[in-house]
């Protein structure tokens, strides 16, 4: 588990350019490979600090699920991170992976996923996490009990495939990627992370040709997201602690302002007084009007405030990183972020207006 964060990482780094160039969807801000970047290399980080004696499979991996959830980066980031928290429930008690395991964590982990957004999409990285789920429940159900890692193997193997079936099927679920003849961006991220398992498991290569062919995803390709239309929405994201009916109220006036809403319970548990500490993401034309219903809830922490439109250039820090090079764009855009988000805050006063 240790390892496929690490390759995961690694992978998602020297990919970020052109998955970034093939974002269009739900906004065209050509960042979903920085995100997944960031995201993805937060767990790793938690796992890097984590007792090397800590053998259970889902304590690792919940360990990274929560460090990645409380530094999500956009929907890719948040949807993984979902994933990741829900697939190591089943995994908790396990010090091995076997093929039923993994069956069972991925069916976990894709329907938690679609149910922690409001308005889950087809053709997105949620049909990848579904399609790869379907294929391991499919091998496992022909071998049931079987344990071997041979059985892992091919149920790894069948995984893989599934998940690059349904990224060449985005192009023709979703109308936005249909007319400008390209997959998913969030789908090939997912995609790679799933390879980065099936290659430490069986201690092979990553898949050089896997991504062959795939629409817009050559290095010759144009940055797509540049033709489209420019979004003057802003992304807010944050932690708060809130009780289930509470939980709900935000999430249904959320769903009122903006959308690409996402809230997803962040490890723990139930608290001593009743609440449970959320994830929370939405899109919305303004911070103001959003920030202050989630601050008339309770206290927000990992408050993050960034401009949809801010990374439509190629040539912006979250699109400057180049095949090979992990650590010049996404390491750049990350602190650039982080600060554009401080200014915001401190520039609004929450009632949507500006000092």
């Amino acid at each position: 588990m240790r390892r496929w964060l690490s390759k995961a990482e690694t992978a998602l780094g020297n990919h970020s350019d052109r998955l970034n160039a093939i974002n269009i969807f739900p906004v065209a801000d050509g960042d979903t490979g920085t995100n997944l970047y960031l995201t993805v290399r937060s767990a790793a980080e938690a796992l890097d600090t984590l007792d090397a004696a800590v053998t259970d499979v889902g304590e690792v991996l919940a360990h990274a699920g929560q460090a990645a959830m409380e530094k999500a980066r956009g929907n890719s980031g948040t949807l993984f991170s979902v994933f990741l928290c829900a697939a190591a429930e089943p995994m908790r008690g396990h010090q091995r992976l076997s093929a039923n395991l993994l069956a069972t964590a991925l069916h976990r982990a894709q329907i938690r996923a679609w149910t922690a957004l409001s308005d889950p999409v087809p053709g997105t990285m949620l049909s990848i996490m579904e399609a790869a789920a379907v294929a391991a429940a499919e091998i496992d159900s022909l071998h049931p009990g079987d344990d071997s890692n041979h059985a892992l193997g091919v149920t790894l193997d069948a995984a893989v495939a599934a998940a690059l079936a349904a990224v060449v099927d985005t192009e023709a679920q979703l109308d936005a990627l249909q007319a400008a003849s390209v997959v998913d961006a969030g789908g090939v991220g997912m995609l790679l992370i799933f390879d980065c398992l099936r290659s430490v498991v069986l201690g092979e290569e990553l898949q050089g040709e896997l991504l062959d062919g795939l629409s817009g995803y050559d290095v010759q390709s144009p940055h797509i997201h540049t033709a489209m239309p420019v979004d003057d929405g802003v992304e807010v994201m944050c932690t708060i602690s809130l009780s289930p009916l509470d939980a709900a109220t935000l999430r249904q006036h959320l769903d009122e302002m903006g959308d690409s809403v996402i809230m997803s319970q962040v490890g723990g548990g139930e608290a001593p007084d009743g609440t449970y500490r959320w994830r929370v993401h939405v899109h919305v034309p303004t911070p103001g009007p959003a920030v202050e219903l989630i601050r008339s809830l309770g206290t927000p922490t990992e408050i993050s405030i960034s401009a949809l439109a801010e990374a439509t250039d190629p040539n912006a820090p979250s699109g400057s990183g180049t095949a090979g090079d992990v650590s010049a764009g996404p390491g750049t855009a990350h602190q650039l972020g982080q600060d554009h988000a401080t200014d915001l805050v401190d520039t609004m006063d929450f009632g949507g207006h500006e000092r």
